[in-house]
Protein backbone atom coordinates (compact mmCIF):
# COMPACT_ATOMS: atom_id res chain seq x y z
CA UNK A 1 0.00 0.00 0.00
CA UNK A 2 1.56 3.44 -0.75
CA UNK A 3 1.03 7.15 0.75
CA UNK A 4 -2.37 8.60 0.10
CA UNK A 5 -2.36 11.55 -2.27
CA UNK A 6 -3.62 14.91 -0.99
CA UNK A 7 -6.86 15.79 -2.19
CA UNK A 8 -6.94 17.07 -6.13
CA UNK A 9 -6.99 20.84 -6.07
CA UNK A 10 -10.12 22.23 -7.42
CA UNK A 11 -11.81 25.64 -8.02
CA UNK A 12 -12.65 27.58 -4.97
CA UNK A 13 -16.24 27.97 -4.65
CA UNK A 14 -19.23 29.90 -2.94
CA UNK A 15 -22.00 28.24 -1.15
CA UNK A 16 -25.29 29.69 -0.35
CA UNK A 17 -27.57 27.80 1.99
CA UNK A 18 -30.97 29.04 2.95
CA UNK A 19 -30.19 28.69 6.68
CA UNK A 20 -27.55 27.28 8.86
CA UNK A 21 -25.92 26.44 12.44
CA UNK A 22 -22.71 28.68 12.82
CA UNK A 23 -20.77 28.37 15.99
CA UNK A 24 -23.01 31.47 17.40
CA UNK A 25 -25.90 29.80 16.25
CA UNK A 26 -29.14 29.29 13.42
CA UNK A 27 -28.67 32.28 11.03
CA UNK A 28 -30.46 32.75 7.47
CA UNK A 29 -28.77 33.21 3.66
CA UNK A 30 -25.61 32.07 4.61
CA UNK A 31 -22.69 32.29 1.65
CA UNK A 32 -19.85 30.38 2.37
CA UNK A 33 -16.52 30.22 0.67
CA UNK A 34 -14.56 27.12 0.26
CA UNK A 35 -10.93 27.32 -0.68
CA UNK A 36 -9.40 24.91 -3.54
CA UNK A 37 -8.04 23.19 -0.53
CA UNK A 38 -11.33 22.34 0.76
CA UNK A 39 -11.18 25.21 3.90
CA UNK A 40 -13.80 27.46 4.68
CA UNK A 41 -12.31 30.66 3.84
CA UNK A 42 -15.35 33.53 4.93
CA UNK A 43 -18.76 33.11 6.35
CA UNK A 44 -21.01 35.79 5.48
CA UNK A 45 -25.12 36.08 6.72
CA UNK A 46 -28.02 38.04 5.47
CA UNK A 47 -26.40 37.66 1.83
CA UNK A 48 -27.53 37.35 -1.74
CA UNK A 49 -27.24 34.16 -3.97
CA UNK A 50 -26.00 35.64 -6.86
CA UNK A 51 -23.28 33.97 -7.79
CA UNK A 52 -23.20 31.15 -5.30
CA UNK A 53 -23.69 27.22 -5.47
CA UNK A 54 -27.51 27.60 -3.81
CA UNK A 55 -27.93 24.79 -1.21
CA UNK A 56 -31.28 22.97 -0.89
CA UNK A 57 -31.84 23.14 2.59
CA UNK A 58 -31.09 23.98 5.97
CA UNK A 59 -27.06 23.07 6.37
CA UNK A 60 -25.28 21.56 9.80
CA UNK A 61 -21.77 21.13 10.23
CA UNK A 62 -20.50 16.78 9.58
CA UNK A 63 -20.86 15.07 12.87
CA UNK A 64 -17.34 13.99 13.92
CA UNK A 65 -17.36 10.21 15.03
CA UNK A 66 -14.71 9.83 17.59
CA UNK A 67 -14.38 5.51 18.00
CA UNK A 68 -14.72 3.44 15.32
CA UNK A 69 -13.73 -0.25 14.95
CA UNK A 70 -13.95 -0.48 10.80
CA UNK A 71 -13.90 -4.61 10.54
CA UNK A 72 -16.46 -4.81 13.31
CA UNK A 73 -18.91 -3.64 11.19
CA UNK A 74 -19.01 -7.07 9.54
CA UNK A 75 -19.79 -8.66 12.58
CA UNK A 76 -23.14 -6.82 13.59
CA UNK A 77 -25.55 -8.67 14.15
CA UNK A 78 -23.80 -12.08 14.54
CA UNK A 79 -23.13 -12.27 18.47
CA UNK A 80 -27.40 -11.78 19.26
CA UNK A 81 -27.69 -15.43 20.45
CA UNK A 82 -27.49 -16.20 23.78
CA UNK A 83 -24.23 -18.40 24.75
CA UNK A 84 -24.74 -18.61 28.39
CA UNK A 85 -26.33 -17.20 31.17
CA UNK A 86 -24.11 -14.87 31.53
CA UNK A 87 -23.14 -13.38 28.41
CA UNK A 88 -21.32 -9.96 28.65
CA UNK A 89 -18.47 -7.98 27.11
CA UNK A 90 -16.18 -10.93 27.81
CA UNK A 91 -17.68 -13.85 25.99
CA UNK A 92 -18.64 -11.05 22.84
CA UNK A 93 -14.81 -10.32 23.42
CA UNK A 94 -14.24 -14.09 22.64
CA UNK A 95 -16.39 -14.14 19.79
CA UNK A 96 -14.70 -10.88 17.94
CA UNK A 97 -11.53 -13.10 18.29
CA UNK A 98 -12.39 -15.82 16.38
CA UNK A 99 -13.96 -13.30 13.85
CA UNK A 100 -9.96 -12.18 13.58
CA UNK A 101 -8.50 -15.48 12.99
CA UNK A 102 -9.67 -15.59 9.11
CA UNK A 103 -9.61 -11.63 8.07
CA UNK A 104 -7.65 -10.73 6.03
CA UNK A 105 -5.88 -6.98 4.92
CA UNK A 106 -8.34 -6.78 1.60
CA UNK A 107 -11.20 -7.70 3.46
CA UNK A 108 -10.39 -5.23 5.94
CA UNK A 109 -10.26 -2.68 3.55
CA UNK A 110 -13.32 -3.81 1.80
CA UNK A 111 -15.72 -3.61 5.01
CA UNK A 112 -14.34 -0.04 5.83
CA UNK A 113 -14.93 1.28 2.92
CA UNK A 114 -18.79 0.15 3.05
CA UNK A 115 -18.56 1.19 7.00
CA UNK A 116 -17.07 4.63 6.11
CA UNK A 117 -20.03 4.95 3.31
CA UNK A 118 -22.44 4.18 5.64
CA UNK A 119 -20.81 6.96 7.91
CA UNK A 120 -21.16 9.66 5.48
CA UNK A 121 -24.96 8.82 4.16
CA UNK A 122 -26.00 8.90 8.23
CA UNK A 123 -24.31 12.00 8.72
CA UNK A 124 -20.29 11.66 9.90
CA UNK A 125 -17.82 13.32 8.41
CA UNK A 126 -14.89 12.00 10.26
CA UNK A 127 -14.06 9.22 11.69
CA UNK A 128 -11.50 8.22 14.72
CA UNK A 129 -10.17 4.87 13.87
CA UNK A 130 -9.24 3.24 16.64
CA UNK A 131 -7.46 0.54 14.68
CA UNK A 132 -5.22 -2.23 16.63
CA UNK A 133 -5.16 -5.40 14.18
CA UNK A 134 -1.45 -4.92 13.38
CA UNK A 135 -0.15 -8.04 12.06
CA UNK A 136 -0.85 -11.45 9.95
CA UNK A 137 -3.49 -14.27 10.98
CA UNK A 138 -0.57 -15.98 12.62
CA UNK A 139 0.71 -12.28 14.84
CA UNK A 140 4.11 -12.25 12.41
CA UNK A 141 4.39 -8.08 10.97
CA UNK A 142 3.56 -7.46 7.38
CA UNK A 143 6.79 -6.69 5.61
CA UNK A 144 5.04 -3.42 5.22
CA UNK A 145 3.87 -2.79 9.38
CA UNK A 146 1.87 -0.19 8.34
CA UNK A 147 -0.20 -2.53 6.17
CA UNK A 148 -3.03 -2.50 7.88
CA UNK A 149 -3.20 0.74 9.15
CA UNK A 150 -2.66 1.77 5.08
CA UNK A 151 -5.77 -0.52 4.20
CA UNK A 152 -8.16 1.50 6.63
CA UNK A 153 -6.66 4.83 5.09
CA UNK A 154 -7.14 3.63 1.48
CA UNK A 155 -11.04 2.84 2.46
CA UNK A 156 -11.61 6.39 3.74
CA UNK A 157 -10.17 7.74 0.76
CA UNK A 158 -11.70 5.75 -1.47
CA UNK A 159 -15.41 6.76 0.52
CA UNK A 160 -13.88 10.41 1.46
CA UNK A 161 -14.48 10.66 4.42
CA UNK A 162 -12.11 12.58 6.88
CA UNK A 163 -9.87 10.61 9.19
CA UNK A 164 -7.94 10.66 12.60
CA UNK A 165 -6.33 7.37 12.51
CA UNK A 166 -4.97 5.89 15.97
CA UNK A 167 -2.81 2.87 15.81
CA UNK A 168 -3.25 1.00 18.94
CA UNK A 169 -0.67 -0.09 21.29
CA UNK A 170 -1.79 -3.26 22.86
CA UNK A 171 1.28 -5.27 24.47
CA UNK A 172 -0.21 -7.57 27.58
CA UNK A 173 -3.76 -9.63 28.06
CA UNK A 174 -4.56 -7.79 32.09
CA UNK A 175 -3.34 -4.92 34.23
CA UNK A 176 0.12 -5.65 35.31
CA UNK A 177 2.13 -7.29 32.16
CA UNK A 178 0.10 -10.56 32.26
CA UNK A 179 0.62 -12.77 29.42
CA UNK A 180 -1.24 -11.76 26.32
CA UNK A 181 -4.07 -14.51 24.82
CA UNK A 182 -3.83 -16.42 21.78
CA UNK A 183 -6.36 -14.22 20.26
CA UNK A 184 -4.89 -11.42 20.50
CA UNK A 185 -1.70 -12.14 18.68
CA UNK A 186 -2.27 -9.68 15.75
CA UNK A 187 -2.59 -6.87 18.24
CA UNK A 188 0.82 -7.06 19.87
CA UNK A 189 3.87 -4.63 19.77
CA UNK A 190 6.62 -2.99 21.76
CA UNK A 191 7.16 0.52 22.21
CA UNK A 192 9.79 0.75 20.04
CA UNK A 193 8.09 -1.28 16.76
CA UNK A 194 4.88 0.96 17.73
CA UNK A 195 6.81 4.36 17.63
CA UNK A 196 8.41 3.24 13.94
CA UNK A 197 4.96 2.86 13.00
CA UNK A 198 3.25 5.84 13.70
CA UNK A 199 6.73 7.80 12.19
CA UNK A 200 5.73 6.15 9.23
CA UNK A 201 2.12 7.05 8.99
CA UNK A 202 3.44 10.45 9.86
CA UNK A 203 5.44 10.57 6.71
CA UNK A 204 3.00 9.21 4.57
CA UNK A 205 0.28 11.45 5.35
CA UNK A 206 1.94 15.01 5.97
CA UNK A 207 0.32 17.56 4.57
CA UNK A 208 -2.90 15.86 3.97
CA UNK A 209 -5.69 18.25 5.41
CA UNK A 210 -8.08 15.14 5.86
CA UNK A 211 -6.10 12.86 8.00
CA UNK A 212 -4.50 13.22 11.41
CA UNK A 213 -2.39 10.61 13.27
CA UNK A 214 -2.40 10.48 17.23
CA UNK A 215 -2.34 7.09 19.14
CA UNK A 216 -4.62 4.75 21.20
CA UNK A 217 -2.57 2.65 24.25
CA UNK A 218 -5.45 0.33 24.16
CA UNK A 219 -6.30 0.49 27.80
CA UNK A 220 -4.40 0.42 31.51
CA UNK A 221 -5.16 -3.69 31.03
CA UNK A 222 -3.16 -3.86 27.89
CA UNK A 223 -0.08 -1.91 28.31
CA UNK A 224 1.97 -1.41 31.28
CA UNK A 225 3.28 2.15 33.74
CA UNK A 226 6.45 2.43 31.90
CA UNK A 227 4.66 1.81 28.27
CA UNK A 228 2.11 4.30 28.63
CA UNK A 229 4.52 7.16 30.15
CA UNK A 230 7.20 6.02 27.20
CA UNK A 231 4.69 5.87 23.98
CA UNK A 232 2.87 9.17 25.24
CA UNK A 233 6.59 10.47 25.27
CA UNK A 234 7.48 9.44 21.86
CA UNK A 235 4.12 10.49 20.26
CA UNK A 236 4.47 14.39 22.11
CA UNK A 237 7.90 14.35 20.83
CA UNK A 238 6.71 14.36 17.42
CA UNK A 239 3.83 16.19 17.11
CA UNK A 240 2.82 17.85 20.96
CA UNK A 241 -0.45 18.51 20.03
CA UNK A 242 -1.64 14.83 18.65
CA UNK A 243 -4.88 12.88 19.81
CA UNK A 244 -4.19 9.98 22.61
CA UNK A 245 -6.93 7.83 23.18
CA UNK A 246 -7.68 5.13 25.77
CA UNK A 247 -10.58 2.86 26.59
CA UNK A 248 -11.02 2.80 30.16
CA UNK A 249 -13.67 2.65 32.78
CA UNK A 250 -15.90 0.46 30.27
CA UNK A 251 -16.98 -2.60 32.45
CA UNK A 252 -17.34 -3.25 36.42
CA UNK A 253 -14.87 -5.82 36.13
CA UNK A 254 -12.20 -4.00 34.77
CA UNK A 255 -12.49 -1.33 37.51
CA UNK A 256 -12.21 -4.55 39.94
CA UNK A 257 -8.83 -5.74 38.54
CA UNK A 258 -7.66 -2.74 38.46
CA UNK A 259 -8.39 -2.26 41.85
CA UNK A 260 -7.02 -5.54 43.45
CA UNK A 261 -2.93 -4.28 40.61
CA UNK A 262 -3.07 -0.63 41.69
CA UNK A 263 -5.09 -0.06 44.79
CA UNK A 264 -6.83 2.77 42.24
CA UNK A 265 -9.54 2.93 40.14
CA UNK A 266 -9.08 2.80 36.33
CA UNK A 267 -9.76 6.75 35.61
CA UNK A 268 -9.25 7.79 38.90
CA UNK A 269 -5.05 5.96 38.19
CA UNK A 270 -4.49 7.64 34.98
CA UNK A 271 -5.57 10.62 36.17
CA UNK A 272 -2.95 10.80 38.62
CA UNK A 273 -0.39 9.15 36.66
CA UNK A 274 -0.45 11.44 33.21
CA UNK A 275 -0.92 14.81 32.35
CA UNK A 276 -4.46 14.47 31.32
CA UNK A 277 -5.52 17.55 29.02
CA UNK A 278 -7.75 17.93 25.69
CA UNK A 279 -5.46 15.83 24.10
CA UNK A 280 -7.08 13.09 25.44
CA UNK A 281 -9.81 11.31 24.81
CA UNK A 282 -11.21 8.63 27.47
CA UNK A 283 -13.72 6.41 25.45
CA UNK A 284 -16.74 5.03 27.73
CA UNK A 285 -15.28 5.98 31.11
CA UNK A 286 -18.80 4.49 32.19
CA UNK A 287 -18.19 3.62 35.87
CA UNK A 288 -16.56 6.67 37.84
CA UNK A 289 -17.21 7.86 41.45
CA UNK A 290 -17.77 11.47 41.75
CA UNK A 291 -14.61 12.23 42.48
CA UNK A 292 -13.66 10.93 39.05
CA UNK A 293 -16.11 12.40 37.22
CA UNK A 294 -14.98 15.90 38.36
CA UNK A 295 -11.39 14.73 37.39
CA UNK A 296 -12.16 13.81 33.87
CA UNK A 297 -14.34 16.90 33.58
CA UNK A 298 -11.53 19.34 34.25
CA UNK A 299 -9.01 18.24 33.05
CA UNK A 300 -10.56 19.24 29.62
CA UNK A 301 -10.34 15.59 28.37
CA UNK A 302 -13.07 14.66 26.06
CA UNK A 303 -15.45 11.05 27.23
CA UNK A 304 -16.23 8.86 24.19
CA UNK A 305 -19.29 7.73 24.60
CA UNK A 306 -20.65 5.42 22.31
CA UNK A 307 -23.95 4.70 23.52
CA UNK A 308 -25.38 1.81 21.19
CA UNK A 309 -22.50 -0.02 21.83
CA UNK A 310 -22.35 0.32 25.32
CA UNK A 311 -26.13 -1.06 25.09
CA UNK A 312 -25.03 -3.49 23.17
CA UNK A 313 -22.62 -4.61 25.30
CA UNK A 314 -24.57 -4.25 28.54
CA UNK A 315 -22.11 -2.03 30.15
CA UNK A 316 -24.48 0.36 32.04
CA UNK A 317 -25.09 4.47 32.20
CA UNK A 318 -22.18 7.05 32.02
CA UNK A 319 -22.70 9.81 34.66
CA UNK A 320 -23.86 12.26 32.75
CA UNK A 321 -25.72 14.53 34.38
CA UNK A 322 -23.23 15.46 37.08
CA UNK A 323 -20.26 15.23 34.37
CA UNK A 324 -22.33 17.80 32.06
CA UNK A 325 -23.24 19.86 35.20
CA UNK A 326 -19.36 19.97 35.87
CA UNK A 327 -18.99 21.25 31.91
CA UNK A 328 -17.49 18.20 30.98
CA UNK A 329 -16.49 17.65 27.46
CA UNK A 330 -17.75 14.53 25.32
CA UNK A 331 -18.49 13.78 21.64
CA UNK A 332 -20.19 10.27 20.14
CA UNK A 333 -18.51 6.82 18.24
CA UNK A 334 -20.42 4.48 16.70
CA UNK A 335 -17.63 1.73 18.01
CA UNK A 336 -18.47 -1.40 16.99
CA UNK A 337 -21.40 -0.34 14.78
CA UNK A 338 -24.42 -1.84 15.83
CA UNK A 339 -25.50 1.21 14.67
CA UNK A 340 -23.91 3.85 12.25
CA UNK A 341 -26.03 6.84 13.00
CA UNK A 342 -25.27 10.04 15.40
CA UNK A 343 -28.80 10.10 15.57
CA UNK A 344 -29.14 6.98 17.28
CA UNK A 345 -25.73 7.80 19.24
CA UNK A 346 -27.28 11.23 20.38
CA UNK A 347 -31.18 10.00 21.21
CA UNK A 348 -29.56 7.04 23.36
CA UNK A 349 -27.46 8.82 25.29
CA UNK A 350 -30.45 11.12 26.56
CA UNK A 351 -32.65 8.18 26.63
CA UNK A 352 -30.13 5.80 28.96
CA UNK A 353 -30.34 8.83 31.43
CA UNK A 354 -34.15 9.01 31.04
CA UNK A 355 -34.40 5.79 31.78
CA UNK A 356 -31.70 5.54 34.44
CA UNK A 357 -34.32 8.19 36.22
CA UNK A 358 -37.40 7.82 34.99
CA UNK A 359 -37.59 11.50 34.13
CA UNK A 360 -37.23 13.18 30.67
CA UNK A 361 -35.27 15.79 29.20
CA UNK A 362 -32.45 15.06 31.09
CA UNK A 363 -29.20 16.39 29.40
CA UNK A 364 -29.42 20.16 28.20
CA UNK A 365 -27.85 24.03 28.59
CA UNK A 366 -30.63 24.14 32.00
CA UNK A 367 -27.65 22.45 33.54
CA UNK A 368 -25.82 25.62 32.19
CA UNK A 369 -29.00 27.97 33.57
CA UNK A 370 -30.50 27.99 29.98
CA UNK A 371 -34.37 28.51 30.19
CA UNK A 372 -36.36 26.05 28.31
CA UNK A 373 -33.67 24.57 26.16
CA UNK A 374 -33.79 22.19 23.05
CA UNK A 375 -32.27 18.97 23.86
CA UNK A 376 -31.76 18.05 20.24
CA UNK A 377 -29.70 21.56 19.84
CA UNK A 378 -27.55 21.07 23.04
CA UNK A 379 -26.74 17.17 22.22
CA UNK A 380 -25.79 18.38 18.56
CA UNK A 381 -23.87 21.21 19.06
CA UNK A 382 -21.69 19.74 22.29
CA UNK A 383 -20.84 16.55 20.23
CA UNK A 384 -19.54 18.55 17.64
CA UNK A 385 -17.30 20.30 19.90
CA UNK A 386 -16.30 17.32 21.69
CA UNK A 387 -15.90 15.11 18.63
CA UNK A 388 -13.52 17.89 17.37
CA UNK A 389 -11.00 18.05 19.60
CA UNK A 390 -11.08 14.37 20.55
CA UNK A 391 -10.01 13.96 16.22
CA UNK A 392 -7.48 16.90 16.92
CA UNK A 393 -8.64 18.32 14.08
CA UNK A 394 -10.42 21.90 12.58
CA UNK A 395 -13.70 20.28 11.60
CA UNK A 396 -17.67 20.57 13.37
CA UNK A 397 -17.89 24.27 12.71
CA UNK A 398 -18.73 26.10 9.97
CA UNK A 399 -16.68 29.13 10.47
CA UNK A 400 -13.53 30.70 8.69
CA UNK A 401 -10.32 28.47 8.94
CA UNK A 402 -12.53 24.86 9.43
CA UNK A 403 -12.26 22.33 6.61
CA UNK A 404 -15.71 21.89 4.44
CA UNK A 405 -17.73 19.12 6.13
CA UNK A 406 -21.04 20.27 5.16
CA UNK A 407 -24.81 18.29 5.93
CA UNK A 408 -27.59 19.64 3.54
CA UNK A 409 -31.17 18.74 5.27
CA UNK A 410 -33.74 18.03 3.14
CA UNK A 411 -35.95 20.89 4.28
CA UNK A 412 -39.19 19.29 3.02
CA UNK A 413 -38.48 15.87 4.70
CA UNK A 414 -41.59 15.36 6.70
CA UNK A 415 -39.62 14.56 9.91
CA UNK A 416 -38.65 18.10 9.47
CA UNK A 417 -41.61 19.91 7.59
CA UNK A 418 -42.19 23.24 9.40
CA UNK A 419 -39.13 23.28 11.76
CA UNK A 420 -36.88 25.71 12.43
CA UNK A 421 -34.00 26.73 14.41
CA UNK A 422 -33.30 24.39 16.76
CA UNK A 423 -37.05 22.86 16.62
CA UNK A 424 -34.81 21.43 13.20
CA UNK A 425 -32.33 19.63 15.77
CA UNK A 426 -34.89 18.40 18.10
CA UNK A 427 -37.13 16.42 15.04
CA UNK A 428 -33.70 15.19 13.66
CA UNK A 429 -32.67 13.36 17.34
CA UNK A 430 -36.22 12.61 18.16
CA UNK A 431 -38.64 12.57 15.73
CA UNK A 432 -38.35 9.28 13.27
CA UNK A 433 -35.88 6.68 11.82
CA UNK A 434 -36.01 8.34 8.33
CA UNK A 435 -32.53 9.90 6.92
CA UNK A 436 -33.29 13.39 5.88
CA UNK A 437 -29.57 13.87 5.26
CA UNK A 438 -29.62 15.06 1.19
CA UNK A 439 -26.08 16.38 0.38
CA UNK A 440 -22.48 15.75 2.26
CA UNK A 441 -19.56 17.70 1.92
CA UNK A 442 -16.12 16.63 3.01
CA UNK A 443 -13.06 19.02 2.93
CA UNK A 444 -14.84 21.04 0.01
CA UNK A 445 -16.01 18.36 -2.25
CA UNK A 446 -19.43 16.48 -2.33
CA UNK A 447 -19.22 12.72 -1.16
CA UNK A 448 -23.47 12.38 -1.35
CA UNK A 449 -25.65 14.02 -3.43
CA UNK A 450 -29.10 13.30 -3.11
CA UNK A 451 -28.69 10.36 -0.66
CA UNK A 452 -26.80 8.45 -2.52
CA UNK A 453 -22.87 8.06 -2.51
CA UNK A 454 -21.01 8.03 -6.02
CA UNK A 455 -19.09 4.55 -5.38
CA UNK A 456 -21.63 2.77 -3.08
CA UNK A 457 -21.91 0.39 -5.53
CA UNK A 458 -18.91 -1.06 -6.53
CA UNK A 459 -17.91 -0.72 -3.19
CA UNK A 460 -20.77 -2.59 -1.70
CA UNK A 461 -20.21 -5.57 -4.04
CA UNK A 462 -16.66 -5.60 -2.59
CA UNK A 463 -18.05 -5.87 0.81
CA UNK A 464 -20.52 -8.68 0.00
CA UNK A 465 -17.51 -10.65 -1.82
CA UNK A 466 -15.26 -10.29 1.60
CA UNK A 467 -18.31 -11.26 3.65
CA UNK A 468 -18.93 -14.07 1.49
CA UNK A 469 -15.22 -15.54 1.92
CA UNK A 470 -15.29 -14.97 5.91
CA UNK A 471 -18.78 -17.12 5.78
CA UNK A 472 -16.91 -20.05 3.82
Amino acid sequence: MTASAPPTPQASRRLYAPCALLPQGWAERVAIDVDAAGSIIAVSTSTSPDGAERLAGPVLPGMPNLHSHAFQRAMAGLTERAASGDDSFWTWREVMYGFLAKLTPEQMEAIAAQLYVEMLKAGYTAVGEFHYVHHDLDGRPYADRAELSARVIAAAKQAGIGMTHLPVLYACGGFGGQAPAPGQRRFLNDVPGFLRLVETLRARHAGDPDIRIGIAPHSLRAVTPDMLRDVVAGLTAMDAGAPIHVHIAEQVKEVEDCLVWSGQRPVEWLLDHEAVDRRWCLVHATHMTTSETAGLAASGAVAGICATTEANLGDGFFPAPDYLARRGAWGIGSDSHISVSPVEELRWFEYGQRLAQRRRNRLSEQLAGGAAPSIGAFLYKSALSGGATALGRLIGRIATGARADLLVLDGDHPQLTGRNGDALLDSLVFAGNANPIADVMVGGRWVVRSGRHAGEGEIAARFRQAIAQLAA
